[in-house]
């Protein structure tokens, strides 16, 4: 698939597990600082409010600028901020908030640019098999190995985490040097907005963009109190509680690995998805009271979560032309992260004044309403042979979108 490919990838799993370290790291710091589930829930508000404000700018840099310096920035940028947090960790907890938001709207950046580099980088006939091992290297990276270490890291000291984080960051940031690009032109001043019109007139896109709003804002309903209903239900310790998140990358990775020959071979893979995610969250919210049970059900929706995103990433970069690729992605990145803080300040709050298995059952009804509602558009438009032809490049130019020669 070729060496910048493989460069890419690389550096693509050692930053996801940073990102997974971090995930454990951070609400265990907070839980040393309060005990209160709505101040928590912020530091998920605040990681998660850059999704809303830094999507489109980020989208926008992405299609006018040079997509592997933007990388190297970011990647720079966000060694340097885990590098303070470890550095400050015993602050006050309005300093977590601050940091959480910083550290979030640095990630935007890698988002914006990584499909137009994965588009750029390999053949379109390959682009399930691509996404679906990213897909894998990031679940194993930022669910199964990096959740119980950074919880192991936190129980040995508190910084170490985030120094571990800042590393990874910075071994990331050598491998994507490495990458060799050409330079090809681009839009002077891409307008903004460009993404978000042209998404919302392409139907597919749009109920795709839909349901995954819908599903990240219930998980970041659920997330926000994670840690806490860990502790408090489940009796998991700190190092426990990585091992719980490390549960949900088993499934994921199957699903990755697994996606490529499912989409092909089964016609309703992506509409049978959409329909056991909330099973599955409801199974965890009824049954669920240790570690062996949660892992089950976390198993099949990672599973399906991942085949979900190997086939819609497929469809967003053979119907995206290339000059909107950056931004069209930017505009759902807005729309399906930017409903996080939301999510996770409901989630504070339905916790505390209902206890945390209430945001459970609230994501759960959610998720099947909207779920149920798009299975006939969705059934339209993924089958194992359209995810195969699919190359329509708009929805007002039906020639197929020509990749780059260049590798990025």
């Amino acid at each position: 698939m070729g060496r910048n490919w493989y460069l890419l990838w690389s550096g693509s799993a050692i930053s996801a597990l940073g990102d997974g370290i971090f995930l454990a790291a951070l609400p265990l710091l907070a839980a040393t600082l309060t005990q209160d589930p709505k101040l928590i829930a912020g530091v998920s508000f605040f990681g998660s409010l850059p999704w809303l404000l830094a999507s489109l700018p980020a989208g926008a840099a992405a299609d006018r600028y040079d997509s592997r310096r933007l990388l190297l920035a970011a990647l720079w940028i966000q060694c340097a901020l885990m590098a303070v947090l470890a550095a400050f960790h015993s602050a006050h907890i309005a300093f977590l908030y601050g940091m959480a938001f910083l550290i979030g709207t640095a990630e935007n950046v890698p988002r914006a640019v990584g499909q137009p580099l994965i588009k750029a980088t390999v053949e379109n006939h390959l682009l399930e098999r691509a996404n679906g091992r990213l897909f894998a290297s990031q679940a194993v990276a930022l669910q199964f190995v990096g959740p119980p270490l950074g919880g192991l890291l936190f129980a040995i000291a508190v910084p170490a985490p985030f120094w571990v984080n800042a590393l990874t960051f910075a071994t990331a940031a050598l491998l994507v040097t490495r990458m060799r690009t050409r330079r090809q032109p681009r839009p002077a001043k891409p307008k903004v907005v460009e993404g978000l019109r042209w998404l919302m007139k392409h139907k597919a896109l749009r109920t795709v963009t839909v349901v995954s709003a819908t599903t990240n804002l219930c998980i970041a309903m659920t997330m926000a109190t994670l840690v806490l209903f860990a502790q408090q239900r489940l009796g998991l310790t700190n190092a426990g509680f990585g091992a719980f998140l490390a549960t949900l990358a088993c499934g994921g990775v199957a699903g990755g690995l697994l996606a490529e020959r499912m989409l092909a071979r089964y016609r309703h893979t992506v509409a049978v998805t959409v329909v056991l995610i909330p099973l599955m969250w409801l199974g965890i919210a009824t049954l669920a009271r240790d570690l062996p049970t949660v892992a089950v059900f976390a198993v099949v929706s990672s599973f399906c979560t991942a085949v979900w995103g190997v086939a819609t990433a497929a469809l967003r970069q053979r119907a995206v032309p290339t000059n909107l690729l950056g931004r069209v992605s930017s505009a759902q990145t807005l729309i399906t992260w930017g409903v996080q803080p939301v999510g996770a300040l409901l989630g504070g709050l339905v916790a505390d004044h209902f206890g945390l298995l209430a945001p459970w059952f609230v994501a759960v009804g959610l998720r099947t309403a909207v779920g149920v509602g798009s299975l006939k558009p969705l059934r339209d438009h993924f089958t194992g042979a359209a995810l195969n032809v699919h190359l329509a490049a708009s929805p007002e130019q039906d020639a197929a979108v020509t990749l780059p020669e260049e590798s990025r």
